[in-house]
């Protein structure tokens, strides 16, 4: 999906930030729900089951790993291509983890 879609579509999905603690720190997707990669095993049980996952990352190959694990946990679940950094470059609003304006790290 890419980043101009997961916007307008943000109430419908889940957006599920997969990067790790600074790079979330750095700039984040109001409403997104953030859980590393390496503990989504052990997280499945925050998601919405009935909800469609998009998953987001940096630049989209850890995204990828984790749109895959969730379907074979029996979730519906898509990548958001280009992750943060095609978000960024479409403008599109995030913020930092103090309120100003959100960066890719």
């Amino acid at each position: 999906m890419d980043p101009k879609t997961a916007y307008e579509r943000r109430q419908d999905v889940q957006l599920l930030d997969i990067r790790e603690d600074a790079e979330w720190n750095a700039g984040r997707i109001e409403g997104a729900v953030h859980i590393p990669l390496a503990q989504l095993p052990a997280r499945l049980a925050e998601l919405e089951r009935g909800r469609p996952v998009v998953t987001v990352c940096r630049s989209g190959g850890r995204a990828g790993k984790a749109s895959e694990h969730l379907t074979q946990a029996g979730l519906t679940a898509e990548t958001m291509d280009g992750g943060m950094a095609a978000w960024s470059q479409a403008g599109l609003p995030f913020t930092a983890a103090d309120g100003g304006p959100g960066r890719v790290a």
